[in-house]
């Protein structure tokens, strides 16, 4: 699922160099799966279908990509996206409420996107079921056997769930998601970060067992002090059968910074997994190519899709917050 970017968001003064971004994004996803992309106005959809369109008909990939017209306050897909759950009942896709992690941003149209979507059939038949909770994809991560990573930052700032302490969102996150353990990092961050330390940008599984995760190795470096001290409780945390994860650092790429001199937050740890390969963030800075090498590593079955991703992190995000995966089954 991607929500494309238009003239009405934060984007709007470089449109022309994240539009890019969005489609190379789109194209990778289509060589193996299906795609839902929504517009903001009928205009926009034609022109991003009749684009993408032609880049599937190259391919012969026919039938794979859906669009639907329904109003986004921004494209952050991985945060107001619905989250996907597998139970006793099947697959059901879960509706959390979305407030621009903790209102900081506009949000009421985001906010919507999911029940619109699915209004308009972009889910198929998959259920879609509203939850009272605010929560947004990025703040955790799944190991796929009931353990859940997330930061203690983003979980328990007062501006998301003000009512609920830490059990009452390990209770949550357990009756929602059936997360039967929470591990919680209490430090790590990136400096240009929106979003209260978003786990997707700090530490990813890349298997049950395994746990990558950004790795600061200079002592002069602001973030030395916050990103060593979460890769030694990285290093505390057991798996349910009591012996220590699997650990690999990625790559620390060079500062970027913006127009105004202020820190943008890069990470390599922001890679989404598809069918059959892993789309990459780059920035077009020499620790790219070790980041492609580690991650071929850690999944040597997929193919391994670098993307030059130096535009989306103008507005503080990366090529995992953009998008949102839908299950087929």
């Amino acid at each position: 699922m991607l929500t494309w970017p238009h003239a009405g968001t934060d984007w709007c003064d470089i449109l022309d160099e994240v539009e890019p971004v969005f489609f190379d994004i789109a194209r990778s996803v289509l060589r193996y799966q299906n795609l839902i992309v929504s517009c903001e106005d009928a205009d926009q959809l034609a022109r991003v279908e009749s684009t993408l369109q032609q880049a599937i008909q190259a391919e012969e990939l026919s039938g794979r990509l859906t669009t639907i017209s329904a109003p986004a306050d921004d494209t952050w897909a991985r945060d107001h996206g619905p989250i996907a759950v597998k139970g006793r009942h099947g697959l059901a896709l879960l509706d959390f409420s979305f407030n621009a992690w903790g209102g900081k941003f506009p949000h009421a149209k985001d906010d919507q996107l999911n029940q619109r979507l699915a209004n308009a059939g972009g889910f198929g038949a998959l259920p879609l079921q509203a939850v009272n909770l605010v929560l947004e994809g990025g703040s955790i991560e799944s190991n796929g056997e009931g353990t859940i990573l997330t930061t203690s930052e983003c979980l328990l700032t007062p501006t998301r769930n003000p009512s609920l302490d830490r059990a009452d969102i390990e209770s949550a996150l357990g009756e929602h998601l059936g997360a039967k353990r929470v591990l919680w990092l209490n430090h790590g961050y990136l400096a240009g970060d929106d979003t209260d330390s978003h786990i997707d940008t700090l530490a990813r599984f890349y298997a049950p067992d395994g746990i990558c995760y950004v790795s600061c190795p200079d002592p002069g470096d602001e973030h030395y002090p916050a990103l060593n001290a979460m890769k030694e409780e990285l290093e505390q945390f057991q798996q349910a059968n009591g012996r220590p994860f699997q650990l690999t650092p990625l790559p620390w790429p060079e500062a970027i910074y913006d127009d105004d001199g202020e820190r943008l937050p890069a990470t390599y740890a922001n890679f989404l997994i598809i069918n059959q390969a892993i789309l990459l963030p780059i920035y077009d800075v020499p620790q790219d190519g070790e980041a492609i090498e580690i991650l071929a590593g850690l999944f040597p079955e997929r193919e391994i899709i670098p993307i030059n991703c130096r535009a989306l992190i103008k507005q503080h995000g990366s090529l995992h917050c953009v998008t949102m995966q839908i299950p087929s089954e």
